[in-house]
């Protein structure tokens, strides 16, 4: 059953004397000026206008769901990426439906169902979406356990905040995207200097913390000095 709604689901964001500078002089000196600013990332990382992530667990492919509840669409996460389900009329719960994908929720229970299959689920934990109160001038936030690490990529410039060893080591680095892909809500950050090498990877899909179990729209990834870390991170909108 696993492999089947793979299949299914997978069918579902760079000194002269005369008086007045040649214009080429000019046209260098306002780019040099200018200051660059941050990526827009894939909307599949955030939670829209909901305020709550609601994890399932389902059976009987062992498959664990993320969702987040809109006014008139459920964003629903897997382990092998993001949908948006629009609502659809149903006698009773909430229905939401694209083409042959469909997630019907009545209370703690739901029905995914899949041209190939069907799974039943049972809401498991929730917490609340991590705002720009909780993380002023954040675009994305990540983290991860044993060690304790946490990205945070600032909303204006194309730096991030790297916090280490439990939280003993903080740096501020800028970095450049070697990869966007906003269909497939996938980023790669990477260093933009050599001082210290390390790679951001960020994927839409369901991911869960590994202490609290809480749910999370996106996998992070980290790279630095050799050892790779990972853990679960969340598109913080404006």
């Amino acid at each position: 059953m696993r492999h089947l709604l793979t299949l299914s689901l997978a069918a579902l964001l760079v000194s002269g004397c005369a008086a007045t500078p040649a214009p080429t002089q000019a046209t260098d000196h306002g780019a040099s000026n200018r200051k660059a600013t941050a990526p827009l990332l894939p909307s599949a990382l955030f939670a829209g206008e909901a305020e709550t992530f609601e994890g399932w667990r389902c059976e009987p492919a062992s498959q664990h769901l993320v969702t987040a509840f809109n006014d008139e669409t459920l964003r629903l996460w897997s382990l092998h990426g993001a949908w948006r389900l629009p609502q659809a009329v149903v006698a009773n719960g909430a229905r939401y439906q694209d083409g042959a994908i469909s997630f019907w929720n009545r209370g703690d229970k739901a029905q995914v169902e899949t041209p190939r299959g069907q799974l039943q689920c049972q809401r498991a934990i929730s917490r609340e979406a991590l705002s720009r109160e909780d993380h002023p001038g954040v675009m994305l936030f990540g983290r991860g356990n044993e060690p304790g690490w946490s990205v945070a990529l600032s909303s204006s410039t194309p730096t991030l905040t790297l916090t280490t060893d439990y939280g003993e080591q903080t740096q501020t680095l800028p970095y450049m995207v070697s990869v966007m892909d906003n269909d497939a809500g996938r980023v790669v950050l990477e260093n933009a200097d050599a001082e210290r090498f390390f790679r951001v990877r960020i994927e839409a899909g369901a991911c869960f913390d590994s202490m609290s179990g809480k749910p999370f729209p996106a996998r992070v990834t980290l790279s630095l000095d050799g050892e790779q870390y990972s853990g679960c991170g969340q598109g913080i909108a404006p």
